[in-house]
């Protein structure tokens, strides 16, 4: 497919498409920074994202302009009313587009265009938000905007939505240049392009990175090479990306995602090193009665970690045996508050164990307890099916009616921390890094 950008400047001879750079900070000097090493990887045009402008104002825009005087500078200012005024303080302070969004009035937007004209700026239409975009895209190119552009906002994205499934519905409808935004990485950049995209907007995977011109170089190259091509890829499901992202991300980037929450008191790994990650079996037992947890064994499977309620730091209801039961098995480990024994046999079996305390004394398998029930394990809520997420730093269990937005929000943890990781090592304290002083509480 052609680009529709492509056909717009030159008749349908095919070029290369607008790699854009959205830089949603907070702190200017860390966004300028960014900006300049995403324009040596290729960014074509650098956008002062809401967040920058809320937290620096139109120097932000200013400060932009001075520093990568070669590149197109986009304000997302996210107008909804008075669109004269927003977009001549955006050129004045030397924007070249200005964004605005589609759910604005119809006379919003006119106003804005007039003021574009006058100072020789474009608008972007935003359609963040918007129930029909076909129809809100036809009624704004009537109205003789610049672009459009398909936007899945962050928390949306969290939830899995897709910016590249919005753009399908749209990019025939139209014949003015369509933008893509929203948790776009290499992959989806490539496949926006070969779909019709004309105009590319990455964020986090660029200005989280440890390697901003890399990680820019990298998108450039897929838009490149997807140009009049066919990028159509097959999406992994929610559950399969959901279990990728919380083998990859720590406890406590999950700990951040829930605000501070999930975590379990004082559990520790019998075999420091290892993880689990998994789907919760409860069990409700009682002093040392180690016949129910035994007994969820035959239950649980390589996607479950058995998760007990022991009521005793004293009388262990679990050891080798049963460890080497579950590893036979292939369950994905085993969460107990309270009690266990044979460390020796857990740390050769090499099997995740958590657990509050060691023992040699054993209980007795009484029977007593329940499988499956709703369970308080270590000062936690657990029900069945939650994910359980266990490494060094202790173990987090997730609401399973919010396990995807969690992992996802805990992806984006990783990323931030990965960039604040690079530019300490680049000579900066943390607290220079996240600007604490300017942003302690009043």
């Amino acid at each position: 497919m052609v680009c529709s950008l492509s056909a717009w400047l030159y008749g349908g001879d095919l070029i290369k498409p607008i790699l854009q750079v959205a830089l949603d900070l907070l702190e200017l000097d860390r966004a300028i920074q960014i900006a300049l090493e995403a324009a040596d990887g290729g960014a074509d045009w650098i956008e002062a994202g809401t967040p920058l402008i809320k937290s620096e104002g139109m120097d932000a825009v200013r400060e932009l302009r001075k520093a990568l005087p070669g590149k197109k500078i986009v304000a997302d200012m996210k107008t909804v009313d008075t669109g004269s005024m927003e977009v001549e303080m955006a050129a004045k302070a030397g924007a070249k587009i200005v964004a605005i969004l589609a759910s604005s009035d119809d006379s919003t937007i006119a106003d804005a265009l007039r003021a574009a004209r006058q100072y020789g700026v474009e608008i972007v239409v935003d359609l963040l938000g918007v129930p029909d975009i076909v129809k809100r895209s036809r009624e704004v190119e009537a109205l003789g905007v610049d672009y459009l552009c398909v936007h899945v906002g962050i928390d949306q994205q969290m939830v899995g939505m897709r910016a590249i499934d919005l753009l399908y519905k749209i990019v025939d409808e139209v014949k003015i240049p369509v933008a893509v935004a929203g948790g776009i990485d290499a992959a989806s950049a490539a496949e926006a392009v070969a779909s019709g995209a004309s105009i590319v907007i990455v964020g986090g995977s660029v200005t989280r990175s440890p390697d901003v011109k890399r990680s820019c170089r990298k998108i450039r190259e897929a838009m490149d090479a997807a140009l009049g091509g066919s990028q159509k890829r097959e999406r992994k499901s929610m559950d399969q990306e959901m279990m990728e992202i919380f083998r990859e991300v720590s406890t406590p980037n999950i700990s951040d995602a829930m605000h501070r929450r999930g975590a379990m008191r004082n559990i520790s790994p019998i075999n420091p090193g290892s993880k689990i990650v998994g789907k919760a079996i409860t069990v409700q037992t009682f002093e040392g009665d180690w016949a129910k947890p035994v007994e969820a064994i035959d239950l649980a499977g390589p996607e479950n970690v058995i998760v007990i309620y022991n009521g005793s730091g004293q009388i262990s209801c679990w050891g080798g045996l049963a460890t080497l039961s579950c590893k036979i098995k292939g369950v994905a480990g085993v969460v107990i508050d309270g009690a266990a024994r044979d460390v020796d046999e857990i740390r050769d079996l090499g099997y995740p164990i958590f657990a509050t305390s060691v023992t040699p004394n054993a209980g007795e398998p009484k029977g007593m307890g329940e499988i499956n029930a709703e369970i308080t394990c270590a000062g936690q809520s657990v029900s069945p099916g939650d994910f359980i997420v266990a490494d060094d730093s202790g173990v987090v269990v997730i609401p399973r009616e919010r396990a995807y937005e969690i992992a996802r929000r805990a992806k984006e943890v990783e990323k931030t921390e990965s960039r604040l990781r690079e530019e300490i090592k680049r000579g900066k304290t943390l607290s220079q890094v996240a600007n604490l002083k300017r942003w302690e509480k009043k």
